[in-house]
């Protein structure tokens, strides 16, 4: 019996199959994702999605799904599925007898006396989809039917029919290529036996997309079905159809897809997982390396990918890897800041948090090597730019005060991580002293400093040795009130707020920490007692007043409520780390208790991964992207951090 068990009976039960969903990334760059039963409910699903750099360099939905026809006795047994307005059709989940994801996603269809099994699975370094198909029984003759839908678009965008589309095609081995608009490259579709090929080219119009709808957006899209792929199957007999954005060799097509599954780490346990989670994050193209926030509609965004880092690669001891990405973003550093979203000279430098995350991960880096060798060499001289930009000020009034911290924000912008606007303006703005930018800040400081020593760097030493007292002293001054034994989330003219947001949990964890033992206890019991769940912690606590226990709704309603309540994994890293320094092997039950309070998210939402976000209220429901970088990457860190407290 496979780790990532579903029931049998609920696959064709499409309240239990269409909350399911499959994502699966490769280091080119591209995804593939879907339900578990092959219905889209998404705009950003489908078989394969590529980055198209000579078009925009955002993702595009090249194929949207591949629908097999079983015919017998001149009878056709369609076991596609999607969604229009008034019905599904083809029911194709009807005819589901199995599904599995170790080590690929394999689905089994009974239809009447024949079985047939479907295995599919993304190349792991180019853009192309192998999908294997074995007649496992058969009574009589069989054929089988490939219908090809595709929509040659951008996946924030929905194809519509039009005059412009071109449907021709032309022959390659054991297929066909189309290339449906001009600018993007040739689709091809292959097969490792000879088909039939009729071309047919037509308009299926309203496709629907629920979950679309549900988010308020538009959710109706108009695919085109090229043509048809036609051939006998034996029983026993398997073949393989490939969609790729380069011509296949169709006759090694069998040698390939088994070779593509011998590379992959089997998902035969939480770890394992998460494991495999972790590596369909990273990118490598043109010799640098990226983290993708988030599937199935993130792109890069630099806090993200410093905070993911540590738990994405040095947890699963893959130093190799942390020093690619972090000499691939050290490249993008402008004015001491880095792009909060995407890359080169269009991205917007609108993260006051992302550089200070970036010298966390060098600092949890150092700690995982035991050892300064070359760090200096490779990031001294960024690691001082941005200090030097928040010491003299840069954009966004990011700069520091007399006392020492670090002032950030202006009118219509959020700069921190809680960063929705809604009709043009913030929901959390926290514009003046932010509590974890300042920790963060003072952590930043002192690594500097170390490593400036250990580099025999005296000049860097002698310009900052004095500031991180008056850091210290100012921070606990601006922040810290006995009486209410927790931290103010901001500070500014109006003075401080005391809204009971997890921010705080980050000058627990930080490496150099400016609280006492004694008050980072007292910040950790009011977490735990009003933001702590079984998910992570919530961004606001449910005593006030503006707190909203769900995320759902459209786009207004959710980023309303994404950081008023709502429940984020990631910050639970942070807090495991404060709580482990406090309670050392002592905490280390209640810990583990909360690390596996996430196995069984690996048979929810994104299968065998951990979503973006949790409502605040129970059950707490995943939501948001279905698969997130620092979701992920914090729950692996608390498996090191156990791990390194047991030794």
């Amino acid at each position: 019996m496979s780790y990532l068990n579903f029931d049998k009976q609920q696959l064709i039960n499409l309240n239990y199959s269409l909350k399911r969903e499959l994502i699966r990334s490769n280091r080119a760059g591209s995804y593939s994702s879907t339900t578990i039963t092959f219905c889209n409910t998404r705009k950003y699903h489908g078989l394969l999605i590529c980055p198209l750099e000579q078009l925009d360099g955002e993702k595009h939905v090249l194929i949207s799904s591949l629908d097999e026809t079983i015919i017998q006795h001149e009878r056709e047994f369609h076991i596609g599925s999607r969604k229009y307005p008034v019905e599904y059709h083809p029911l194709g989940h009807k005819y589901i007898f199995d599904f599995h994801s170790e080590p690929i996603p394999t689905h089994v269809f009974w239809v009447g006396g024949v079985q047939l099994k479907k295995e599919i699975l993304l190349s792991e370094e180019q853009e192309q989809i192998l999908i294997r198909y074995t007649l496992v029984d058969a009574h009589s003759p069989t054929r089988i039917r490939f219908q090809p839908y595709l929509a040659f678009r951008q996946i924030h965008k929905l194809s519509k029919a039009n005059m412009d589309v071109n449907t021709k095609y032309e022959e390659v081995e054991n297929g066909i290529r189309v290339k449906l608009y001009n600018g993007y490259p040739f689709l091809y579709l292959q097969t490792s036996k000879k088909f039939d090929y009729i071309h047919a080219p037509d308009w299926y119009y309203n496709v629907q997309y629920l979950e679309e709808e549900k988010r308020g957006y538009e959710s109706l899209e108009d695919l085109m079905a090229i043509g048809f792929f036609e051939a006998a199957l034996k029983k026993g007999e398997s073949i393989v159809f490939a969609i790729g954005t380069e011509e296949a060799e169709s006759q090694n097509l069998k040698k390939r897809f088994a070779a593509e599954v011998k590379k992959r780490t089997p998902r035969s346990s939480f770890e394992n997982n998460l494991e495999n989670a972790a590596q369909q994050f990273f990118v490598k193209k043109n010799n640098k390396t990226y983290i993708t926030a988030g599937f199935p509609w993130f792109g890069v965004w630099s806090r993200d990918t410093f905070i993911s880092l540590p738990g994405l690669s040095l947890a699963r001891n893959d130093t190799k890897t942390a020093l690619n990405v972090l000499d691939t973003m050290s490249k993008e550093l402008r004015n001491g800041l880095f792009p909060n979203i995407g890359t080169g000279v269009n991205a917007d430098l609108n993260s006051v948090d992302a550089p200070l995350w970036y010298i966390w991960a060098i600092h949890k880096y150092v700690d995982h090597v035991g050892s300064f060798a070359n760090i200096w060499k490779l990031y001294g001289d960024k690691m001082v730019e941005i200090l030097s930009s928040y010491k003299r000020g840069t954009n966004y009034n990011i700069k520091m005060q007399d006392n020492g911290l670090i002032y950030a924000g202006e009118k219509g912008k959020a700069l921190t991580w809680m960063d929705s606007v809604v009709a043009g303006k913030p929901v959390t703005p926290r514009i003046g002293f932010d509590v974890e930018v300042n920790a963060l800040w003072y952590n930043a400081v002192m690594f500097v400093i170390e490593a400036a020593r250990k580099s025999r760097k005296k000049e860097i030493v002698e310009e900052w040795e004095s500031i991180p007292e008056k850091i210290k002293n100012s921070f606990i001054d601006v922040f810290w009130d006995n009486d209410k034994g927790y931290l103010a989330d901001y500070v500014d003219e109006n003075g401080k707020n005391w809204d009971v947001r997890p921010n705080q949990v980050i000058a627990t964890s930080m490496p150099y920490s400016m609280l006492t033992p004694e008050q980072s206890q007292s910040v950790l019991k009011i977490i735990e007692k009003e933001l702590l769940t079984s998910k992570g912690l919530r961004s606001l606590s449910p005593k006030n007043p503006a707190y909203k226990g769900r995320y759902e709704g459209d786009q207004t309603d959710r980023d309303l409520a994404y950081h008023q309540g709502t429940v984020w994994p990631w910050l639970l890293g942070h807090f495991v780390e404060g709580y482990l320094k406090i309670h050392e092997k002592r905490g280390l039950h209640f810990v583990e208790k909360l690390f596996h309070g996430f196995e069984e998210e690996m048979t929810n939402a994104g299968i065998g991964t951990i979503s973006e976000i949790y409502d605040g209220d129970p059950p707490h429901e995943a939501g948001g992207a279905i698969s997130q970088a620092w979701s992920v990457a914090e729950i692996l860190r608390i498996k090191c951090l156990i791990d390194n407290y047991k030794k």
